[in-house]
């Protein structure tokens, strides 16, 4: 069943556990990530940032709607990073049922009236509204947005800027990047900043780069205020990485059973992450 993100955070927030956003850019990552919700009767976020989204054009979206549509699960079809009004304009007419206004480099005041403006209108169609407050990483590794320097959430700012725009929910800054980190570099998640978020914060908050942590801070974010976690690296790395496997060893001509070892490994890592999260078996609470 398709649902508002608004609808899937508040019930995570009020069971203090997170849901896992899983990037696709084709069928086969959507099948390995709904394959692992389904066998984890966990609720998941498919989402796509917008170049994403033209790549795999907008007539794929029908077909995974239309996979929602019939899933007993609950899910949220969300764009991720959209980097203009047109970009979430474009994703609600395709039938997202939740946007991301990403107008963290911008200034504090452009990126309220950013916000505010989609919030307006997302909201009059019954969509969701993302926003980001701070600004993330971003390693080589990765074709998603971000800053060289990571700059920090301020506990201070939150209230006046939920208030201002009425977003749904806010991507924090606490220490993570997109991609996947270099082998000397060791990241570490402000937990301590987490918890001053999230005394003032009236809205479920998102943890964005969230591949490649280590699984002891990610579990205790998701136990002191972080309700949604971005994934798209790390199970991309368990397909593609497998599939390269394959395809170096049996030089196989293409048939299905090319791909199915790399979508078994990167439902292995999904469910890994669903673990984390404390998502396993949460579905049924989407269902009273």
């Amino acid at each position: 069943m398709l649902i508002t993100m608004e609808k899937m955070l508040k019930i995570a927030r009020n069971n203090n556990f997170a849901v896992g956003a899983f990037n696709i850019c084709d069928s086969l990552l959507f099948k390995a990530v709904m394959t692992a919700a389904e066998k984890a009767d966990s609720p998941v976020i498919v989402q796509l940032i917008p170049d994403e989204l033209r790549f795999v054009s907008d007539e794929f979206i029908y077909y995974v709607k239309e996979y929602i549509h019939h899933s007993k699960l609950p899910v949220v079809l969300h764009l991720d990073h959209g980097e203009s009004f047109a970009d979430c304009v474009h994703a609600i007419d395709c039938g997202f049922t939740s946007v991301m206004i990403d107008a963290s480099r911008k200034s504090y005041e452009d990126n309220i009236a950013l916000t505010e403006k989609t919030v307006v209108y997302a909201h009059r169609r019954n969509v969701s509204v993302e926003a980001e407050l701070g600004t993330i990483g971003v390693l080589d590794s990765s074709f998603e947005k971000g800053t060289e320097n990571i700059i920090y959430t301020r506990p201070e700012d939150v209230t006046d800027f939920i208030e201002k725009t009425d977003c749904d929910s806010l991507a924090i800054a606490i220490g993570t990047s997109h991609g996947i980190y270099p082998k000397d570099c060791v990241p570490k998640l402000r937990i301590d900043l987490l918890k001053e978020i999230n005394k003032v914060a009236v809205k479920p908050l998102v943890l964005h780069g969230g591949s490649a942590n280590k699984d002891e801070e990610i579990a205790e974010a998701c136990k002191n205020g972080i309700n949604k976690v971005n994934i798209a690296s790390d199970y991309q790395k368990a397909f593609f990485d497998k599939l390269t496997d394959t395809l170096n060893e049996f030089h196989p001509y293409w048939t299905p059973e090319v791909y199915s070892e790399a979508i078994k490994s990167a439902k292995e890592t999904v469910l890994h992450k669903m673990k984390l999260f404390d998502s396993i078996g949460k579905a049924s609470l989407y269902r009273i």
